[in-house]
């Protein structure tokens, strides 16, 4: 302030002569607002001479100093202030927030002496359009407020309707800046007529809404002062007020990320998470704390709400994702999540595993960004179809394909095998890289986990590991059929036949022949047994090992009946098969 009174005084001592008869020819010009503009007759006769240096000197200014400027502002407030009469805090915050005005103010004029005098004998000769610093003091950029520039207008004065809206903001005690951002989005609240904003402001306050808060949300939320009072917003206030959220929290949570917040899409999902069941106000309360994301980006998070539906997920499922969402904006985890989904689309997967996989990871896949699908197929040097398994059997392992992180190229399908049933057959005690080692390998069939699953079922059966292992070298290819089928055929021997289990040591290719032909074998030398015709005691590799000639030659056609049984238990084995 101090500043300020001393640079009025030198200024005005140096603009007039020492001669004292200058001063009584000096005219006056037209009185704007309450104080008068003036200037000297002989400076009238340097106007051209003044412009041609103020041109020259565009190319003659370097960098603009912060004395430069410092000198440039007390100008442009003395004009404000004095010449055009505004408030001292109005022309102050002008002249202090209009950089870019003020730099290109500098270029303008002789900056080899006093700048300030300068920049008051060119505006006074050149009148500024003073919408430009008004706007630029209200945090826009020049790019931003050029669209608003009145076409016929370059004095304040002379829209009164913009200064009295303007006003009315300041006073409420919205931010300067932030009194921009209303204009650019909501620039009809200054075109109001008298007493409309400020009814506007209040109708807010009469719902239970402080001040500063109020302040604050219209900041925000500039439309939320176009129109009739936003219902949907008062709505989600009287929700949030009653389950126990303190507008505090609301204001503090505010900021210009969230001022694309539809409050209309807030209200929706406010009800949608209490029809789901959700009505304990505490943790709904506890809820919204925890992640204000899922509030302020309401839209998104319906969203989200709508693709969770489509895949199969129920509310409370949903719910329980929404109480496990990560610290990141729900715009983003819905991006994510359609990548993932478009992902699995591109592979080929069925719907129905698409909708599994989105229902049971959907944090996974919306907590990450994936490779792009021909990026990923490259990196891994896989196929679809083998990407298509990988996913299937571990939908976690995507995780691991994040941008960012470094994939290597899996080993071909091929080499796994290979390396699985490799070290199965060591642990069966063959040596690497022997004969027996790769007659091995071409004889057994399967990955390395399965043959282990097999080998590890007949142990689980009651067989002795020792005794496994020799039925296993004396015939291999028990191991190439899966689990069940021989989990079928033991129980078939021991539970329909009491035979014990340790009947397959001594026989271990019985477990190669098929169910329906020890079956009728067995069932055949039964009823012999029973006519009298056979002697007990057959060994079961005489019995199954036999064709069918043998066999029948052998032991059917003993009875006289036997062909005739034969021929009914083989339709009825077989038949039943469709075999």
């Amino acid at each position: 302030m101090t500043h300020l009174l001393k640079f009025r005084v030198s200024s005005v001592v140096k603009w007039f002569s020492p001669n004292f008869a200058d001063i009584q020819r000096t005219p006056f010009l037209p009185v704007v607002g309450s104080f008068p503009r003036f200037y000297r007759v002989n400076e009238l006769e340097m106007h051209d001479d003044l412009g041609k240096v103020s041109s020259e000197n565009d190319h003659k200014v370097g960098r603009i100093t912060p004395s430069m400027r410092k000198e440039a502002q007390a100008a442009l407030l003395d004009y404000l202030h004095i010449t055009r009469g505004f408030e001292f805090n109005f022309a102050e915050n002008m002249s202090r927030h209009s950089h870019h005005f003020l730099g290109e103010l500098i270029r303008k004029v002789n900056t080899e002496g006093d700048i300030a005098l300068a920049i008051t004998r060119f505006i006074c000769y050149h009148p500024i359009n003073e919408f430009e610093p008004f706007f630029e003091s209200l945090g826009l950029k020049p790019c931003e407020y050029s669209p608003f520039l009145p076409r016929k207008l370059m004095f304040l004065a002379d829209d009164e309707l913009l200064l009295e809206n303007y006003r009315i903001l300041a006073t409420y005690g919205i931010e300067r800046n932030s009194i921009g951002i209303i204009y650019r989005d909501a620039t009809e609240v200054f075109r109001y007529g008298k007493g409309v904003l400020s009814a506007k402001l209040s109708a807010y306050e009469e719902l239970g809404l402080s001040t500063s808060f109020v302040a604050r949300v219209v900041s925000c939320f500039p439309y939320l002062l176009t129109g009739e009072v936003n219902i949907d917003f008062v709505r989600v206030m009287e929700i949030l007020k009653r389950i126990g959220i303190d507008f505090q929290w609301i204001e503090d949570q505010l900021s210009e990320r969230n001022s694309s917040c539809n409050w209309k899409q807030s209200l929706l999902l406010l009800k949608s998470i209490t029809r789901a069941g959700y009505s304990d106000e505490k943790k709904l309360s506890q809820l919204l704390i925890e992640h204000p994301e899922i509030l302020f980006g309401a839209e998104q998070s319906v969203l989200l709400i709508g693709v969770l539906l489509k895949t199969g997920s129920s509310m409370a499922k949903i719910v329980s994702i929404l109480q496990q969402f990560p610290k990141m904006e729900v715009g983003k985890f819905v991006s994510n999540l359609r990548q993932g989904i478009h992902m699995l689309d591109e592979i080929k997967m069925e719907p129905c595993e698409i909708a599994e996989i989105v229902h049971s990871h959907a944090l996974l896949l919306g907590s990450c960004t994936l490779k792009k699908t021909k990026t990923l197929l490259y990196r891994l040097n896989i196929g679809k179809k083998r990407l298509r398994e990988l996913i299937r059997e571990d939908p976690r392992t995507m995780k691991n394909w994040v941008l960012g992180v470094g994939v290597q190229p899996m080993q071909s399908r091929r080499g796994q095998r290979l390396d699985c049933k490799t070290e199965f057959l060591l642990g069966l005690g063959y040596v690497e890289n022997s004969t027996e080692m790769a007659k091995a390998l071409k004889v057994f069939r399967g990955r390395g986990s399965e043959l282990q699953e097999r080998f590890d079922y007949l142990i689980e059966a009651g067989l002795d590991r020792e005794a496994v292992l020799g039925m296993v070298k004396v015939s291999p290819h028990i191991l190439n059929q899966s689990k069940d089928v021989t989990a079928m055929k033991i129980d078939f021997l021991v539970k329909e036949f009491g035979y014990p289990i340790s009947c397959v040591v001594g026989f271990p290719s019985l477990l190669n022949f098929k169910v329906e032909r020890i079956k009728l074998r067995l069932l055949m030398y039964g009823w012999l047994k029973d006519e009298g015709v056979v002697k007990p005691g057959l060994s079961l590799s005489n019995m199954i090992a036999s064709s069918d000639s043998v066999f029948f030659g052998r032991y059917v056609e003993k009875h006289r009946r036997g062909p005739d049984v034969w021929q009914d238990l083989r339709n009825k084995i077989y038949g039943d098969d469709n075999v």
